[in-house]
Order: structure tokens, then sequence, then C-alpha cells
């Protein structure tokens, strides 16, 4: 089993299939977009499903499949299917922004997929629209129908709060738990690849972060409880609005850090091994896999360049060399 130099199990995986999106969100990337790299640096499907082999191998139990934008993979399906199959593997699980989940959602379930999650940063079309720089919310509403449908549940929204973008919709969407059995997530927006501006009629750097508390704060009406932890709730800090069919969660990077129980390494679709979102030390694996190496060092040496934690001054300099669409959402 992986274990980090500072006695955590390490046996969450994230990869990261692809760097191209559908969308430019703001807070993701920059509105003339980013360099995609070329086709040639990114791992095959085979190379893919070969480093979360051995990676269960090692002790890892879930692996969740991101972005850029999972779903423009053209052989998602595939890549799916076959890490499904790994043998140990308890799950299979996926972000998305769901522009392309109606038609995919129970292809994916067919192909094993457990559990999904969805961005979604506010519930006004127009503003929807100005956030993603021309998504149209209607999509995210029909891929939510189809993954419920293909009951790839407990669903999970995930909704970055930014002051003076969506943060007035924080009620709003806490409600949506009351009549939904969703399990709605707050996330604290981090300076990774976004501390630049992002145009006119948006916030400026200093005016865009919210804290965890002042997140609860704004949800003080609603009396949260404490609640159990839906599956795959990670680093969420888990909460119900009594009677309340949902729940909301609060990951808080930044105002209550979670990095004591941090048991994930992240795999950037050119085949580096990220130790921490925020830290920029990475082993690339891409040589070892065309060149028939084995992976288990290089997974070892990963695990023990684990930190004890982030710090934030160093992710603000890493945000200028990887944004979220390259390191893996």
């Amino acid at each position: 089993m992986f274990i980090d130099p500072f006695g955590r199990a390490i046996t969450y995986l994230r990869i990261s299939v692809t760097d191209r999106c559908n969308l430019r969100c703001v807070y993701c990337m920059p509105k003339e977009g980013i360099h995609w790299q070329p086709r040639v640096d990114q791992l095959s499907v085979d190379e893919i499903v070969r480093v979360a082999g051995a990676a269960v191998r090692g002790g890892v139990k879930r692996i969740r499949l991101t972005g850029g934008e999972p779903l423009v993979h053209p052989h998602i399906l595939e890549i799916v299917r076959r890490i499904a199959s790994i043998p140990n593997i308890e799950e299979v699980t996926l972000t998305t922004n769901a522009m392309l989940l109606e038609r995919l959602a129970q292809p994916l379930a067919n192909a094993g997929l457990k559990r999904i999650n969805i961005s979604l940063d506010t519930l006004d079309p127009e503003k929807y629209r100005r956030i993603t720089r021309g998504g149209k919310i209607d999509r995210v509403w029909s891929g939510i129908a189809a993954a419920e449908r293909a009951h790839l549940a407990p669903l999970k929204l995930n909704t970055v709060i930014v002051r003076g973008l969506n943060a007035d919709e924080l009620p709003a969407l806490a409600r949506l738990t009351l009549e939904h059995d969703w399990h709605v997530r707050f996330i604290e927006l981090m300076p990774i690849g976004n501390t630049q501006e992002w145009g006119e009629g948006f916030p400026t750097p200093d005016e865009r972060y919210v804290s965890v508390q002042g997140m609860r704060a704004a949800l003080s009406a609603f009396n949260l409880q404490p609640a159990s932890q839906p599956q795959g709730s990670g680093p969420a800090r888990t909460f119900r609005i009594p009677g309340a069919l949902g729940t909301v969660g609060f990951i808080s990077p930044l105002g209550e850090h979670f990095c004591e129980s941090c048991n994930r390494l992240r795999l950037t679709s050119d085949g580096k091994l990220r130790s921490c979102l925020v830290v920029p030390n990475e082993v690339s694996l891409r040589g070892a896999l065309r060149t028939g190496q084995p992976l288990e060092e290089y997974l070892h040496q990963a695990v023990s360049n684990k930190p004890a934690r982030h710090d934030l001054q160093v992710a603000v300099s890493a945000g200028s060399q990887r944004g979220m669409s390259q390191i893996g959402g």
C-alpha cells in the first residue's frame, strides 16, 4: 500500500484524460484559451489504463476522471470500461461540465461509471453563459436528468463561489437540496492559474475570494445540521438543511484546509504525477510508459513527495505555470 511520509494512505487517484475543454470558465482559463498540449504528448488510452492498473495494485481504490472536460475525449467510454474492469478497484467516477452528458450518461453507466460530479456555478442562464463564456445551462439540466435516469448517484453539484459573481446565489443553490437528493458542494476559489483579470463586468482578483466561514454565514438562516458524508465526499464537510433530501457541503482548501487527510495523487493528461494540487513538484511517467519501464517506483516517488500541507504562496507561483484545466480539476 502507498503510505506517504506523514502516514497517510494514498487510495485515490485523479486522472486528467485531456487538457481540452468545450467551455472557457473565467476561473479556469483565460478568455483566449490556452495552448493545447500536442496530441503526441497526451497519454494514450493504453497508457492511462496502465497507470491506473499500477496505482490499484499499490492500494488505490477509487479513480476519478477529469480534464479539461473528460467527455470531449473521443475514447472516454473505453477508458471508463477498461479502468472499471481492473481487479480490486472499488469505483470509477467522473467530473464534467455536463455539456455532453445527456448523450453519454447511460453509455457511461453501462461502461462501469458509478458516480458523477457536475460543475454548476449559477442558476441564472445569462450568468452561466458569462461565467462559461458561451455555455448553455439548459444542457446542464438535461445532463443532470440523464445522469439520474442512468442511476449515476449520488449526484454531486460543484459550485466555485466568487464574491461579486455568484456568492449571492448561495441560498438558492442550497435550496436545491430541499426537493432533490443531490449533494451541493460550495468550493473556495483557489489561486491556480486564475489570478489575472477576467474581463469587463467581473470582480478584480482581490475582490473574488469568499471563505468557507463567509459561505456558512450567508446560509445561517437554514440552520444547517452536521450530516453523514455521502459516498465519495472527499474533503467536503457535509451538512443538511433540516428536512432536506440532499446535503450541503463545503470544500475549503484555504479557509479550513484539509491537507491532514489528503489521500490522493493526480495524473495530468501529459503523464505527470502530482502529489498536491498546489505544490508544483511533478514526477513524469510518460517516458517510463513509452519505454516499457515498471511504474511502481515512479508512483512511490510521487507518494514520497507529498507535503504535510500546501502553502498559499506556492499556489500563486504554481498558478502561473499550470492552470486547473492543465493539472486536472
